[in-house]
């Protein structure tokens, strides 16, 4: 007859308890030591009986494989606990607010005390390339601005010549009595680092001779 299934619960007899924990201890290490062998896995083993004694097994230092463990289980922990990880992107979040506002502060000329005189000279650079590229950004919205005003400029002009046209029945709007009126225009100072000016020329003033116009 084969063996009956035996129940996996407390035995409640000391004596035969002690002989169980004997017989299955030295099986455990066994095969402990096998899987080391066997695997070439490191392996740590430690067991503490109902007496407090302990026992153990290990194929290298016990000390290495417990802080190899401990290292491992923070790992754990850290990859599966967001709360934890909010707080350590907060903590790095901060820490950039605080050196971009310690930056600002030294840009505005203040808190410059502590600094080299490598550090205001990188200082300065970065301050001048900031400089620099405001400025060509300011430059090409003036730019932008001063096209638009210019096609205004000419599509009222080209508006008043229709007008003069269908007032005076000349065909060309622009020449009256021998002489041309041009419109406005604009002009603009691109010299570097000088600041942009807005020149409206006007066009010349002509005597116009009306005679005898109905409308």
């Amino acid at each position: 007859m084969g063996r009956g299934k035996i129940v996996i619960r407390r035995i409640d007899n000391t004596s035969s308890r002690q002989v169980t924990f004997s017989k299955r201890r030295n099986g455990l290490l066994k095969k402990a030591k096998e899987l080391a062998i066997l695997c070439d896995a490191q392996v740590g083993l430690i067991i503490f009986s109902s007496t407090g004694k302990r026992y153990e097994f290990s194929n290298t230092r016990m000390e290495s494989i417990v802080e190899r463990y401990n290292k491992a289980k923070d790992d754990y922990q850290q990859s599966h606990n967001p709360v934890k990880e909010l707080k350590k992107e907060a903590a790095i979040l901060q820490q950039q607010l605080q050196e971009l506002q310690q930056t600002l502060r030294q840009f505005m000329g203040e808190q410059l005390s502590g600094l080299t005189v490598k550090d205001l000279q990188n200082l300065e650079s970065r301050l001048e390339m900031s400089l620099r590229g405001i400025r060509v950004k300011k430059e090409q919205i003036l730019c932008n601005e001063i096209q638009e005003l210019s096609w205004k400029g000419s599509l009222m002009h080209q508006q008043n010549s229709e007008l003069f046209q269908k007032a005076f029945g000349t065909r060309e709007a622009n020449v009256v009595n021998g002489n041309i009126s041009t419109p406005y225009y604009f002009t603009i100072n691109r010299e570097v680092n000088a600041p942009i000016h807005l020149q409206l020329i006007p066009p010349e003033t002509h005597n116009y001779e009306i005679n005898d116009v109905k409308f």
